[in-house]
Parts: structure tokens; sequence; C-alpha cells
């Protein structure tokens, strides 16, 4: 029986605190590297402007879903109230608007939301299964470990090479991710 042949899919190196990743983030950024990952069990201010990371586009595709809301309800609402079927209601103007407020915010926010969640899955990189879920040493990650990771896939990528750099920037436990 043959076995599969595992491939090197990165390191995975544990840092002491929320200050050594952001470091330990800026020194591999400002060392050429791309592809690379910090994982936190909590949000950490300044870690993603140390990592590089652009600001998302997210908010926007969430303000226009809020927008078209806004717009299909107070249009659909004002469309049926004065041109599809006009009807005076207790001296009630045909467009009222006061009385859309409630929907039309309501439909905003629903809009929104989904603008929202159709954003991230559109605009992130699928992914299913990330090389570090392969490490015994990364369960502790969401109790209390800091890691940083470099993917294989990164073009400055060497072994040996990246090894001694996470080392350099107090990594601990530096270890290879194998996986099929």
């Amino acid at each position: 029986m043959k076995t599969a042949a595992k491939r090197v899919l990165g390191l995975l190196a544990q840092v002491d605190g929320p200050g050594e990743l952001i470091a330990a983030a800026a020194r591999l950024r400002e060392a050429g590297y791309t592809r690379f990952e910090c994982h936190s069990p909590f949000a950490i201010h300044g870690l993603e402007a140390a990592a590089g990371e652009k600001p998302s586009r997210v908010s926007f595709v969430s303000g226009f879903g809020a927008f078209f809301g806004l717009i299909l309800a107070f249009g659909g609402m004002a469309w049926m109230n004065a041109v599809d079927y006009p009807h005076i209601i207790s001296g009630k103007p045909f467009l009222s608007y006061q009385a859309y407020t409630p929907i039309t915010f309501a439909l905003a926010v629903l809009f929104a939301s989904l603008g929202a969640l159709f954003g991230v899955i559109a605009m992130m990189r699928p992914r299913y299964h990330h090389p570090v879920f392969y490490s015994d040493r990364f369960a502790q990650f969401s109790d209390h470990g800091f890691f940083v990771s470099v993917e294989a896939s990164d073009p400055k990528f060497d072994a040996e090479g990246t090894r001694h750099i996470l080392e350099d920037l107090g990594g601990k436990n530096v270890e290879i991710l194998e996986g099929v």
C-alpha cells in the first residue's frame, strides 16, 4: 500500500503576546512576505496596518445595499399609495411619507446586511481548510495562543530562511506544516 507523500504547506510560530504579534507582522511585511497570517484569540488594534492589509470595500457594498433598500421601500410605498391605488384615508395626503419610515428603515437595514453578507462572500478568497489545522499546538490558539504562519505559496518562502526569520522575530516552537 502506497502512502501519499506529504508536502510542505508553510511554517507556524508561536509568539508571546499581542505586541510581539504586531511586531512580527510588521517585520514579515518589511521582509517582503505577502502570504502570512496572524492568529490571535481576540482582535488586536493596529494588526491590520502592521500586516499591510488594505481597508475592506465591504462597507461600500453594504452602504449601496442600504441605499437600494431605502429607495425600494420608499419608492414602492409612494407608488402604491399615490399612483397605483390613491385612496384618501382620514384626510391624509396620498404621499404621507411619515408612515413610510418604519418599513423604509427596516428594508434599508435588511439590504445593508444582505449586501455585507454577499460582499464578504464575493470578496474573500474561499479557503475551507487552512494548513495551520494540521498543527496540534495550534489547538491552544483560541485560549491564549498568538501565532504567525507563513504559507509555502509565498514567493519569498524558503523553509530554512523563513524559519530563521521567524526565530529572529521571537517565534517559539517553529514547526513545519505538512499536508497532502
